[in-house]
């Protein structure tokens, strides 16, 4: 059995909206705090936050950026370093108010880049894990061509309608301060390897076979800059979001490695 809070908390950007489930009776000493991707939000996690609470026993924290969900709206354009000044600005807010001994970061898509910004570029003796879900470490030709898409899906297709549901008021804010971003010429030079030498806690990288967002070019990049190999899992028939395309198998991976954490 899990409960599952959800509130606010104020942040020098705005007020996030944020979800927290705690395993009934478990020692909420170490929380996985869930980083989503650029259009996602608490909701879109699905039940994701409550599966993993449970298989792994570990409290699980979750909130919506600003310019998400019902979190406070962005100020449009997003600058281009718009991770940076979440992973070195806001996370390091949100992770203080948690108050936990050790939090392993679960970041997915954008997310995951944030996650690794923070690992190598925040000392933070907190931190005691990362899992990567389809991370970008630099911008590739595939990304761009799908993201490329989805601005033409958002602006004569449904994709607007689809994500309103979710991001409601925000839903402009959510899905410009991402698309225009990534499409901006200058971000062809976007690259964070130079964080991956300083990350010094055990890494779990994870992509979709069929991931339309990134190729193992990134789990190549990971190898060559960590300073320790990282694990890694390829999941089959999914594409850019493994834990809603093959939970179970995510959710295998994922308590495989947070088993080694814990006994760590």
């Amino acid at each position: 059995m899990v409960s599952q809070i959800t509130a606010f908390h104020q942040t020098t950007d705005g007020r996030v909206e944020t979800l927290w489930v705690r395993p009934e009776g478990r020692d909420p000493g170490t929380v996985l705090v869930l980083l989503h991707e650029g259009l996602g939000c608490i909701d879109l996690w699905r039940d994701f936050p409550q599966r993993l609470a449970s298989r792994s026993g570990f409290g699980v924290f979750a909130y919506s950026r600003v310019g998400y969900g019902r979190s406070d709206p962005c100020t449009l354009p997003r600058p281009l370093t718009y991770m940076h000044h979440e992973a070195e600005n806001i996370l390091p807010q949100v992770l203080e108010s948690l108050e936990a001994e050790s939090v392993i970061l679960v970041g997915h898509s954008d997310g995951a880049s944030i996650a690794a910004i923070h690992a190598g570029g925040t000392p933070d003796p907190r931190l005691s894990g990362l899992i990567l879900m389809g991370p970008h470490f630099f911008a590739e030709p595939v990304s761009i061509r799908s993201i490329a898409e989805a601005k033409t899906a958002y602006e004569t297709g449904t994709l607007r309608e689809g994500l309103a549901k979710y991001h409601g008021d925000n839903v402009d804010c959510a899905f410009r301060g991402w698309n225009d971003a990534w499409l901006d010429p200058e971000f062809r030079h976007w690259n964070l390897t130079g964080f991956l030498p300083n990350i010094r806690v055990p890494v779990l990288f994870i992509q979709g076979k069929e991931d339309q967002y990134g190729t193992l070019r990134q789990l190549a990049a990971l190898k060559r800059h960590l300073p320790s190999s990282p694990d890694s899992r390829v999941i089959g028939q999914s594409r850019h979001s493994p834990h809603l395309d093959r939970p179970g198998e995510t959710l295998e991976t994922m308590d495989h490695f947070l088993k080694h954490a814990r006994a760590g």
